[in-house]
């Protein structure tokens, strides 16, 4: 690793907001190509310039302003991935306006309380299946008034409506916000409890992402840079992607589906991606399933080795020696050049946050050619406060702060944050913003530490620390992410507060069980089969003691049980930005938890 120097950070102008970015970037080249949108599966993609962008911007704006939205009211986006949350993004912006975000899987009782705790005055769906859910509770959001349809010509009536609007409105409203002003309120998804509003402003964004610009250069400088957006722009990282597109110069494609990603990436040749490590892993699953279907699951297997002891040689002083560098161009030929074909053949770099990628794939990806940056930030700061560089990378770390971030370690071990980056406060909720910070700094509620050149390490969250009977304290999240990386598994709840031992409830992955079984040779089989087959019990067994390797006797799993039901967004035990609600499912599988433990002397 080379060594790291942050660079100095950009500042900027108190008075501008997120219009003057966009701005910026219309003006560097209005003709160039700004965003690449898709109607509809199988379709081309069509480019659109930083002019027409800016027209339809501007179009959608004049809509708000005719139907009475005034400088600093709530507009609600409730939309799968699409050029036309983007669009209404900025639109709200150029209105003067605050964007505001829900999920487009959140239930009546959840879109209720987003409405009404923000007083959210107009609101834009995708559906009309999600106009339904709005209807529901609709009594309950008084501050409510019209609602668009997306997929029922729901921006062409925006258009309409504000046709007689003039320019020099929108140029006086894009003027009116400064730095300190409210940008977005984003709910998060929280594991527990009422969501709460996180307050960002335009410096959040504005002054967030063109610092990560300059701190990522070899990303950007990429001729005909681009990238695919996949994740829920509810989501804070997604919408700081938005954003920061515009400030680094790059095109934005945008996909609703992630079932025709991996089509949508090969057509759409990214540069590079920004993800979280589930998809990461289902294409490395996905690519080993049809190594085995063409009966190479031997070669693919010999190549991902080969790719991970590259990569490890790489961080070794002397570097790969003669042999090593033989067989990893051998597998280029017959294997990686075809993984990165997946990823549509241009990416060079990926992002990966919002979860552990672990050092396993960390090491993969970098060993076929694909640097991954491990990054890692929270919806109160605007996604990323750290990511490791191109030039300055430690895998297993989430590398060094951005430039105008700060990070220490409390004495519990807990990570404090601050910075142009870090949040307002949380929306009409003063006791919780009171108890998000100690002297002026944010309590992350996540564990980890420094080391001497400033990279970061995460080691668990805070709440989510089990300790057993034994008094060992034990973090989940190691042993978890671990499992979860193998193709049988979906999810892994690591259980054993106050027990003798550490056991584990898993989940199988209904995508990956197909292919595991056609790889091992056995008949196609349901899930429930699966449950208690012994083939698939050895092969997780094999997970388990693998993942063990990673943590010390007390800490290790010696007990697991299968559930035959998934954890889902729609069955409310993941959170949007698939997150596993651990005390929901603590408390809905408390027979099997017990199960675990009954007759637990013996141990």
């Amino acid at each position: 690793m080379d060594e790291f120097s942050a660079p100095r950070i950009i500042d900027v102008d108190p008075l501008d907001n997120l219009n003057d970015l966009f701005a910026s970037r219309v003006a560097a080249g209005p003709d160039q190509p700004m965003v690449e949108v898709k109607s509809g599966p199988g379709a081309p993609w069509k480019t659109l310039t930083a002019r027409e962008v800016d027209a339809d911007v501007v179009s959608v704006a004049k809509g708000l302003v005719a139907l009475g939205i005034q400088p600093g009211e709530h507009v609600g986006i409730m939309s799968r991935t699409r050029y036309e949350w983007t669009l209404l993004d900025w639109a709200t912006w150029a209105a003067g306006a605050v964007p505001v975000p829900l999920y487009e899987t959140s239930s009546a009782e959840q879109v209720q309380w987003i409405l009404s705790d923000a007083g959210v005055r107009l609101l834009v769906v995708e559906s009309p299946a999600h106009a339904a859910t709005v209807e529901e509770v609709r009594a309950q959001a008084p501050e409510l008034g019209q609602v668009f349809v997306i997929d029922d010509g729901g921006i062409a009536a925006l258009k309409e409506a504000g046709k007689d609007v003039s320019d020099d409105e929108i140029a006086r409203r894009r003027g009116l916000a400064n730095l300190a002003d409210v940008a977005t309120i984003i709910y998060t998804s929280g594991t527990t409890g009422r969501p709460k509003g996180a307050e960002l402003t335009h410096e959040n964004f504005y002054s967030l992402t063109v610092n990560a610009v300059k701190a990522l250069p070899e990303v950007f400088a990429e001729a005909n840079g681009r990238t695919l957006l996949f994740m829920p722009l509810a989501h804070v990282f997604a919408r700081f992607i938005g954003v920061l597109v515009v400030a680094g110069g790059t095109v934005l494609g945008h996909t609703p589906d992630t079932k025709t990603l991996l089509e949508d990436l090969g057509e759409f040749k990214p540069t590079y991606i920004l993800s979280v490590p589930r998809v990461f892993e289902k294409v490395y699953n996905s690519s080993e399933q049809k190594a085995a279907a063409g009966g190479k699951v031997k070669i693919f297997h010999w190549a991902a080795a080969t790719a991970i002891a590259y990569s490890r040689a790489l961080d070794d002083p002397k570097g790969p020696g003669i042999g090593l560098k033989l067989q990893h161009k051998v597998a280029d030929a017959l294997v990686y050049k075809k993984l990165r074909a997946a990823l549509g053949g241009q990416t060079k770099w990926a992002v990966s946050g919002g979860a552990p990628l672990g050092e396993r794939l960390g090491h993969f990806y970098r060993g076929i050619g694909v640097r991954i940056l491990e990054g890692y930030g929270l919806t109160e700061t605007t996604a990323p406060t750290s990511v490791n560089r191109p030039t300055a990378t430690k895998i297993g770390t989430v590398g060094p702060q951005l430039p105008g971030c700060g990070a220490r370690i409390a004495e519990d071990g807990e990570i404090l944050l601050k910075g142009h980056h870090v949040f307002r406060g949380y929306h009409n909720n003063p006791q919780a913003t009171q108890d998000a910070f100690v002297d002026g700094w944010f309590r992350t509620g996540d564990l980890g530490s420094l080391d001497a050149d400033g990279f970061l390490r995460i080691t668990g969250r805070k709440k989510e620390i089990i300790v057993t009977a034994g008094g060992k304290n034990v973090a989940p999240a190691v042993l978890e992410d671990r499992i979860r990386a193998h193709a049988l598994v979906s999810q892994c709840v690591v259980v054993g507060d106050g027990q003798p031992f550490i056991g584990a409830l898993m989940t199988i992955d209904p995508e990956g069980l197909p292919g595991w079984l056609a790889m091992h040779g056995k008949e196609p089989m349901t899930v429930e089969a699966a449950a208690i087959d012994v083939d698939v019990l050895a092969a997780l067994d094999t997970a388990v003691d693998r993942a063990n390797k990673a943590v010390s006797r007390a800490e290790s799993i010696r007990k697991f049980t299968i559930l035959t039901t998934d954890f889902t967004v729609e069955n409310g035990y993941l959170t949007p930005s698939l997150k596993v609600k651990r005390n929901v499912v603590l408390q809905d599988f408390s027979v099997e938890v017990d199960a675990i433990y009954a007759g637990a002397a013996a141990h």
